[in-house]
């Protein structure tokens, strides 16, 4: 592995290798049009064979040079071989965004511990494993980025949302220590809260089941769709510049930026 005393961030993303997870759409397919339009190539990858297509599809007006596959985070032993199959087809890898996630909302006495299971599975193994098992080809470049998605629920606990905080709380810590461990080598560690982003993570929720065995995700998608301010394009614009300016705490919109401060100044209210 090869150290810098000041390591300089990733200016020319021309050429480089960026491997995506939750590609088929939000923010994941919003950074693949992003990357391609800088003249990445790509690896995307989404448990959705048929939406992570069209991301691959919509980049391939940017660059020819896109690898698509349907992918389930949470198993390890596809995401043990998966960089394998990308050195494969690119030769090295440069840039490493650990995006996918889905979301429970329900109390604690609520939740199943299946869901508890689901939702970790996703959102907190899927990003140990994109990173863990990406490193070794990230430390052979000569240049090379890892971005962990948390949230702003990395930042602050609410109801209903346990299993949602548990993971994203987890990303940030585990984030936090690699950026440390990595400080002085070549590779730089970016940790994302998003706040409220126009994306379908809502819309595939688990939620608690209603009293008669209904449960309306229609109505809970449509209340978060009022609540989101920022647009997944936005959220990927900001999530490169960190990348560009190797900034490792990245908020993104302007509830972000609040509940951080808030977080900080009023920790208990």
């Amino acid at each position: 592995m090869s150290h810098r005393t000041n390591p300089s961030a990733m200016k020319n993303f021309q050429g480089r290798v960026a491997v995506i997870t939750g590609a088929g759409s939000g923010i994941g397919r919003a950074l693949a049009l992003n990357l391609a339009q800088k003249g990445c190539k790509l690896a995307l990858s989404d448990i959705r064979a048929e939406s992570v297509a069209e991301t691959a599809k919509l980049c391939a007006a940017y660059t020819s040079e896109v690898m698509h596959d349907a992918l389930d985070v949470a198993d390890k032993k596809a995401m043990q071989a998966y960089p394998e199959k990308v050195i494969a087809k690119f030769g090295a890898v440069h840039i490493v965004i650990n995006n996918a996630g889905v979301a429970v909302a329900a109390t604690v006495e609520e939740t199943s511990i299946e869901d508890y299971e689901w939702l970790m599975g996703i959102n907190w193994w899927g990003v140990l494993y994109g990173t863990k098992f990406f490193l070794p080809y990230l430390q052979k470049a000569d240049e090379a980025h890892i971005v962990n998605i948390s949230s702003v629920f990395g930042i602050i606990g609410v109801p209903t949302q346990s299993a949602y905080n548990a993971a994203k709380f987890a990303v940030r810590g585990f984030t936090e220590s690699l950026r440390q461990e990595l400080a002085v080598t070549h590779i730089g560690v970016s940790c994302v809260h998003p706040g409220g982003i126009k994306t379908n993570i809502a819309a595939y929720a688990r939620y608690k089941t209603g009293p008669n065995g209904d449960h309306d995700h229609a109505g809970a998608a449509e209340k978060f769709a009022k609540l989101a301010r920022t647009t997944p394009k936005e959220a990927a614009t900001t999530i490169v510049k960190g990348i560009e300016k190797k900034t490792p705490r990245v908020l993104i919109g302007a509830d972000a930026v609040a509940i951080d401060v808030m977080a900080r100044t009023m920790p208990e209210s």
